[in-house]
Parts: structure tokens; sequence; C-alpha cells
């Protein structure tokens, strides 16, 4: 039922840009940027700087592989820099793929067992490559190291088993 004026309530359309910025304190709330952001929280408690491991990585790939990576100082260090955030996406991407791989082979844990193994794959996957070509060495670490590392990898798994098991039911 439609009621006349002075009854109807004003039509309020907002704007697509206003609509859009609404969505955004939402979209900060997201778990996967949470994750994202657990490293940089952890910067900012600790006053330590950026991990300079993922860089490493990609140096060593880069001149095991014979491959240059190009630019003056300034464009090379920023391009190894990207492809080191890059290859934690990846490392992110292949972790959850094998999780789902091995989910469609029948392993069915409940989720917080779920969260424990693709944490912990996800950690052994960044970490074990690294130690393996010296750039790090997880013995050395003290406890607040292994915490900083541990925690985003925890992070990882609850999000990566909530998520599957979200969408399998």
């Amino acid at each position: 039922m439609r009621l006349s004026p002075p009854f109807d309530p004003p039509r309020c359309a907002f704007p697509r840009s206003v609509a859009g910025g609404l969505q955004g304190p939402h979209r900060a709330l997201d778990p996967r940027r949470q994750c994202a952001a657990l490293p940089h929280r952890d910067m900012t408690v600790r006053g330590r700087p950026a991990s300079s491991t993922p860089e490493g990585s990609v140096e060593r790939l880069a001149a095991a592989a014979h491959v240059p990576i190009p630019g003056d100082e300034t464009a090379r260090r920023n391009r190894v820099s990207a492809i080191g955030g890059l290859t934690g996406i990846a490392t992110g991407v292949a972790v959850g793929a094998g999780y789902g791989l091995l989910r469609a082979a029948g392993l069915r844990l409940p989720t917080w067992g779920g969260a424990l193994l693709a944490g912990a794959i996800a950690m052994a996957a960044a970490n074990v490559p690294m130690t393996a070509t010296g750039i790090t060495d997880p013995a050395e670490w003290s406890g607040a190291d292994w915490l900083a590392d541990a925690l985003p990898h925890a992070a990882y798994g609850a999000v990566t088993a909530a998520t599957y098991a979200a969408t399998e039911r």
C-alpha cells in the first residue's frame, strides 16, 4: 500500500560514491585484511622494521636462476620488494589450494583442526625454503620473533579453514 503525500517517506538514494564509502568500514573488517594487518600491528607495537626475508629470497632465487632483475638501484629495489610480496601471496594461494585438495580427497577435520593444519603448512611453506637457503635461522629467533611469525600464519589458517567450512554447508 502506497501512502500519498505528505506521508510518503522521502526517497533517499545515495550517490554511488557515498554508498561505496559506507561499505568501507565493513570491508575493512574482512578477516583476510585483518590477517594481512597482523605483521604491521606487530611492527607498530614493537617498533621493528619490516622483514627483509622476502626480498632476500627473491635475490637468492634470481641469482640461482641467473635471472637479472632490471632497473636502476631504486627501481630494482622496488621490484625485489614487490616480487617478495607476491611470493607471499603465491604461498597463500598454493596452501589454500592444497587445503582444498585435501578436503576434496576426503580429509574432514573440525574447523579448529583445519585451522591448525593450514596455518602450520603455511608457516612451513614460508619458512622452510628461507631456512634451507640460509636466509633465516629459526633456531636464532626469540620468543617474540616466533610469535610474530606464528600469529599471521595461525590467522591465515583460521580464515582458510573457516572459509572452506562455510562454503561447504
